[in-house]
């Protein structure tokens, strides 16, 4: 390891201007944000980006800031992005205090990694506007204070911005963090604009602002159980069955980028648009794609042979995803299977492409002309359902995979609701992920090897695999297809090529899942059969961590899937049942004010304490969404936690009485004659 990156990470902030770092061939940036601020505002925000500095470089950064917050609406600060390659290195090369604190640089920069990152050089990681700090002095300040972090102290992070570090104790996280947490009555999309570029408040996404994104691996699981249990339930077909037919969908540049891999390895054709030529042709080369195309007549042709074939493929199709459905609607090409993962929390700034605009075009004119281009994407929007309705008139399954699609199409004043004001189409959660595994605990629980090692991963996989294969044999018919579905994925992990960045795993498992696998880590690094320590971690989308009645809480029916509560909750019991970090956040997934979700990261370092701290905060963790949704009414959650209550002793939750449909009615309608 060189000296100087050790070195760099310990000075932060250099005391004399640096130059401007080169930029790297082939590097997507994000589109310049909208123009929002005042006069006075814009004042404001200069005033904040300075007070990072020494007023002795003031007068030579003060027209640099302004010109970028003109340019790009943001203030990045790019003259202090590092000029160190960024990737997660081994956790030995961290300069650091605790093996904690050098976890979380790894993590870090692994979110920032050119191969890993959507827009690496905006500090965007995922989603558009998923950010992991609002500019370069935030990351260079907090990879200085976690080189200088003990075990008893702890680094306060807000929005990006690390406010200090503080005295606390060993059991305490190292690093505690929100993002965009403001007051609910300000937390409009317009809001976020002007805080964003006021430089007060970040949108962390899930996983880009908490440290846990590990690539569209992240994701690449849970969207294969969604295609698999999509075709079962709908189409009626075995796994087997799946061979020859198609599902259609669209976005590659961040989490989305899962889709075609999923498709794949579900056995199906995955056929998915993204208008990005840059994006398109990063998955390409990464494999997460397997041809990419551009001639949607060649298209059609190239799906046609490969139905006959029966054989798993993934097509991208560089373009926009409205003409492709439109040409599906008119040439009447049969689909099976549909879904959306454009970034449409973000509608306005580079979320959602408008069909009719070229990128470029689309990239000048929500600057040049925002009313604009918000006219065009709310036509857009009706044009894309109403193919969607066409195609799913002649049999198709379409699900809203969270990303706000019904919402905003909704706004927007296309053809999606009931009569009754429901959306016509399910969420994925509320229709497939919720009741099959949330409600029973299992959700994206995730790991990554410290060392860097590909040796690693092969152990922790093997060490996982056997462990959910044992808990298979014994596990009851409520939840005996999951822990198959995880047994086939993780023994297929490897030779899928999931991995981008770090060496990273993800896999769907239950709370006892998750507790037997963890300890089999730790007690695999205290022999040496695991040679550095582990990264546990979860998606915030999962059994608990994420209030969003859109997308994690679509299937809570009592009225509070609005309420943020268990969210909260999660965060705070996570803090002080041992998680080495934790993380709480407005909007991720469904957007800004839409939805509030928390999660951890674990570090396992092969100790005893470590193993105490993996079966307290990991119980919690997963049980405390399951006793949320028994309380609700799901079946399947009273059926998860009547178990819990059976092993553990100390644990005691309120279930609720069951009552007649027929009683509730009869009583309403005297009361209310």
């Amino acid at each position: 390891m060189s000296d100087s990156f050790r070195e760099l990470v310990q000075a932060g902030i250099p005391d004399t201007l640096p130059e401007m770092p080169p930029e790297e061939p082939g590097i997507s940036h994000a589109p310049p944000r909208r123009q929002v601020l005042t006069p006075a505002e814009r004042k404001t925000a200069l005033r904040n980006a300075l007070r990072y500095f020494p007023a002795t470089l003031h007068a030579a950064l003060a027209p640099e800031f302004a010109q970028e917050l003109a340019t790009d609406g943001r203030i990045y600060m790019r003259r202090y992005r590092p000029r160190y390659r960024m990737y997660a290195r081994p956790i030995t090369e961290y300069p650091s205090r605790c093996t904690e604190a050098a976890a979380i640089m790894m993590m870090i920069t692994n979110n920032l990694d050119p191969a890993v990152a959507q827009h690496p050089y905006e500090l965007v990681t995922y989603g558009g506007n998923g950010t992991v700090f609002q500019n370069w002095a935030q990351y260079l300040l907090t990879m200085q204070q976690l080189s200088r972090l003990e075990r008893d102290q702890t680094l306060a992070i807000y929005s990006g911005h690390p406010m200090g570090i503080f005295p606390s104790n060993p059991w305490a996280p190292r690093v505690v963090l929100t993002n965009g947490m403001v007051i609910p009555n300000y937390s409009k999309q317009s809001n976020y604009d002007r805080l964003a570029a006021l430089g007060v408040t970040s949108y962390g996404q899930m996983t880009a602002g908490s440290y846990m994104y590990i690539g569209p691996q992240g994701i690449v699981h849970g969207t294969t159980i969604t295609v698999l249990a999509a075709a079962r339930k709908y189409l009626k077909v075995t796994d087997d069955g799946i061979a020859g037919k198609v599902f259609v969908s669209s976005g590659l540049g961040g989490m989305s980028g899962a889709q075609p891999k999923a498709a794949v390895i579900a056995g199906a054709i995955g056929l998915v648009a993204e208008i990005n030529p840059a994006a398109a042709k990063k998955r390409l080369d990464q494999g997460w794609v397997m041809e990419l195309e551009s001639d949607v007549d060649k298209l059609l042709i190239r799906l046609d042979k490969a139905r006959k074939d029966r054989k798993p493929l993934s097509i991208a199709f560089q373009g926009n995803v409205v003409d492709l459905w439109e040409k599906f609607a008119s040439s009447g090409v049969s689909i099976e299977l549909g879904s959306d993962q454009t970034s449409l929390h973000n509608p306005w700034a580079g979320g959602y492409y408008p069909a009719g605009l070229t990128f470029e075009e689309s990239n000048a004119m929500m600057v040049r002309d925002p009313e604009g281009f918000k006219a065009k994407v709310r036509e857009s929007l009706c044009r894309h359902v109403a193919a969607i309705n066409t195609m799913a008139s002649r049999g198709m399954y379409f699900w809203d995979y969270g990303n706000a699609f019904l919402l905003e199409a909704s706004r927007a004043g296309a053809d999606v609701l009931k009569p009754d004001g429901t959306f016509k189409y399910p969420s994925y959660v509320e229709d497939i992920m919720g009741p099959m595994c949330f409600d029973f605990g299992f959700g994206p629980f995730r790991w990554v090897c410290t060392s860097g090692k590909p040796e690693d991963l092969r152990e922790t996989d093997r060490i996982a695999a056997a462990v959910i294969e044992e808990m298979s044999l014994q596990a009851p018919a409520e939840i005996r297809q999951q822990m198959l579905d995880n047994v086939r994925w993780i023994r297929q992990a490897e030779d899928n090529k999931l991995v981008v960045g770090s060496q990273a795993r993800i896999l769907y498992a239950d709370e006892q899942g998750r507790v037997r696998i963890a300890r089999a880590f730790n007690k695999a690094i205290r022999e040496g059969k695991v040679s550095a320590p582990v990264v546990l971690g979860r998606d915030h989308h999962d059994v608990s961590g994420t209030d969003s009645p859109f997308r994690e809480t679509a299937n809570i029916y009592d009225g509070s899937a609005f309420c943020a509560d268990m969210a909260v909750h999660n965060v705070i019991g996570d803090s002080f049942r041992g998680a080495t970090w934790v993380s709480l956040h407005n909007g991720g997934g469904v957007g800004w004010g839409e939805v509030i979700n928390g999660g951890f990261g674990m570090v396992l370092d092969g100790s005893a304490e470590a193993d105490d701290r993996l079966a307290s905060m990991l119980f919690w963790d997963v049980n405390n969404g399951i006793a949320r949704r028994a309380w609700a009414g799901n079946e399947g959650a009273r059926f998860a936690i009547s178990r819990a209550m059976g092993r553990e002793r100390g644990l005691q939750v309120t279930l609720p009485a069951q009552t007649q449909d027929s009683l509730i009615e009869e009583a309403l309608g005297r009361a209310f004659r």
